[in-house]
Order: structure tokens, then C-alpha cells, then sequence
């Protein structure tokens, strides 16, 4: 299979190294707004990359997949365009940093007929895998409460704010899509507050550095969803599942960035997690592998545009809750847009 590959920058890098190492894929063709990028991309691959003196080019080059990585705000252009051309595609989430530019690029999708995989990368985590078969099979018992932490080691440049949706469409939207996707259940209510103490550049944004939801799910279970930019010990993802009969806790192992404060308790890791692509390294390469073969058609898509379209209705519930200080129900948001 020859896959067009679209975007330089830093997930593009790790998704196209992990790609050329990926059966079924024949050739791997680079193509960034930044043509000296992609081919400087395409060099440090080597292997199967080689470099597109354009986007365009890639498109007209007659590759039978393309891969999106590029910056959030081409995202939807380039599904359409993967669309028009009957492409099966792979695009890094969101869709779009509002709902208007998601359903644009869904309903170009639903028309042509072709495949969008969404990269929510913990789907393909062992950690979620495991927790998912656990629920799933009733070996907790009714779920009645779900935990679940997203926190960066240190902020984003300032100038990724602007181009990000804001802390809940960028990090606990990946919480989000885990809540659903672990239970099966629906999001029937949101509360969410925001705090920005941190550096300047977050009100600037009009952002928050911290962040947290409380949930509540059809069958009634509650679930707390938090995030903050500022965990100086390091990356720190985990989901506890409580249930009447037990408890998981997905991401706690010899890396979780925590001491406990008992004596005699685990100090903290000489080496936690640094950042998501450490943490999730073997999640992204299952991920692209499914896509692949998910585009040769040889498996069904593991997680579809619409997928990503029910998380984003979560984290758009959240950010209004968190304006306007009232639950919102993502149903109201979903009204609005007539869906």
C-alpha cells in the first residue's frame, strides 16, 4: 500500500517512522505545507519515505490512503479532500476546533462513502484494552464511579493556545471519547469549571490551565474528568474504575509521576512519564497499524469520525458549562446543531 502522508511536525515525525515500519505499507509519501520540511522528514525516515515537493502533489500522486497529521486547522480541508479523491483516511484529532468545520468534513466523508479513522490512540492502550474487557464482561460489578486524570508535565508554547480549541477540546476530549468508550454508556450531563493561575499567555487565550468536568452517564454512573498543564512531575494519565465488586486503575505502573505521602509508601519514579507520545508510544503504533488495515480493507474502522463527533459534543457541553457556570446537557448542544 502507498500512503500519502501529510504533516512534518512533531506527531507527523513519530507517525511516519512508526508507519514505515508497518506491514502493508509499500511507500510512504511525504507531503507538508513546508517542503523543506517534508523532506527533511522523509530523510531522517529513510526506508520507504520519500518526500512530495507538495500537499498537492501528494493527492495527485495516486496513493490509495492518506494520513493526516498535520496542524489541527487543516484538518477538516484535508479529510474533504481525502473524500473527494475516494481516499480511506487516518487524521489526528479533532476534526476541527469547532462543531461547524466537524460536520463539514463528516458529511463529505458520509457522502463519498469512504473510511475516517479518528486517532484516539488509548482505544489501542493495554491498559484501556484490558479495563474495556473487564467492564464489559461485569467483572467489577455496576460501575458507579469513574476517575479520570490527563496532566501535562509543563505547558504548551504560548503560541499553540490559539490553535488548540482550549485545555477540554484538547486534552479531556481523549477522556471523554475513554468514558464511552469503556462503558458504552452516553454522556447525559455536564459541569465543568476552569482555572487559570498560571502563566499570563492562558487568560490571554481566554484558556484555562486546570480544568475539571463531573459527568453523569445514562445508566446514572458519575464520573470526575480532570486536567491541568502544569504537573511537575511528569505525565500523568490514569482512569480508575469503581464498581461493586472491584476496582481498576488503568496507568498506574513503575512510571506514574506520584509518591505516596504514607510511611513506608512507593516514593516518587526516578524516570515518569514525559509526555504522550512516550507514555503511548506502543498505543500509536497498533493505532496506524489498524489503520492499515482497516484502508485494505481487511477490518472494520476502530474508532469513526463519529466517534470523534460524540466526544467532541461532551467537550463542547464542558466548555459552555465552564462560561456560563450551568450543567449542560450534551444533547443541547447536539439540538442546536440539528443533529
Amino acid at each position: 500500500m502507498r500512503i500519502g502522508f501529510l504533516g512534518a511536525g512533531r506527531i507527523g515525525s513519530f507517525h511516519a517512522a512508526a508507519l514505515t515500519a508497518t506491514d502493508g505499507v509499500d511507500e510512504l509519501l511525504i507531503g507538508d505545507a513546508d517542503a523543506a520540511r517534508a523532506a527533511g522528514l522523509a530523510e531522517r525516515v529513510g526506508g520507504r519515505a520519500r518526500a512530495a515537493a507538495s500537499v498537492d502533489a501528494v493527492f495527485a500522486a495516486g496513493v490509495d490512503a492518506v494520513v493526516i497529521a498535520a496542524a489541527t486547522a487543516a484538518h477538516a480541508d484535508l479529510i474533504v479532500r481525502a473524500a473527494d479523491a475516494g481516499l480511506p483516511a487516518y487524521c489526528e484529532k479533532p476534526i476541527a476546533l469547532d462543531l461547524p468545520g466537524t460536520l463539514r468534513a463528516l458529511r463529505a466523508v458520509e457522502a463519498a462513502g469512504t473510511l475516517l479513522q479518528m486517532g484516539f490512540q488509548r482505544r489501542f492502550d493495554a491498559g484501556y484494552l484490558a479495563a474495556r474487557e473487564a467492564v464489559r464482561a461485569g467483572r467489577l460489578g455496576r460501575l458507579h464511579t469513574i476517575r479520570a486524570v490527563t496532566s501535562d508535565a509543563a505547558p504548551p508554547p504560548a503560541e499553540f493556545l490559539p490553535l488548540s480549541g482550549g485545555l477540554i477540546r484538547d486534552c479531556l476530549v481523549h477522556d471523554f471519547d475513554a468514558v464511552r468508550w469503556l462503558t458504552g454508556c452516553e454522556v447525559v450531563e455536564t459541569y465543568a469549571r476552569g482555572s487559570a493561575n498560571g502563566a499570563e499567555f492562558f487568560r490571554a487565550a481566554g484558556d484555562v490551565d486546570t480544568a475539571a468536568a463531573l459527568l453523569t452517564l445514562d445508566d446514572g454512573t458519575l464520573v470526575t474528568a480532570t486536567a491541568t498543564r502544569y504537573n511537575g512531575a511528569g505525565y500523568d494519565v490514569r482512569t480508575e474504575l469503581a464498581g461493586e465488586r472491584g476496582q481498576l486503575v488503568i496507568g498506574l505502573d513503575a512510571r506514574t509521576p506520584f509518591a505516596s505521602a504514607e510511611p513506608g509508601g512507593p516514593a516518587a519514579p526516578a524516570h515518569p512519564w514525559g509526555g504522550f507520545l512516550e507514555r503511548f508510544e506502543a498505543a500509536y503504533r497498533a493505532e496506524l497499524a489498524a489503520f492499515v488495515r482497516a484502508a485494505a480493507g481487511e477490518a472494520p474502522n476502530p474508532c469513526s469520525g463519529r466517534e470523534a463527533l460524540h466526544a467532541l459534543l461532551v467537550a463542547e457541553a464542558c466548555e459552555r458549562s465552564r462560561r456560563t457556570g450551568r450543567p449542560v446537557a450534551p444533547a443541547e448542544i447536539a439540538a442546536e446543531a440539528s443533529l
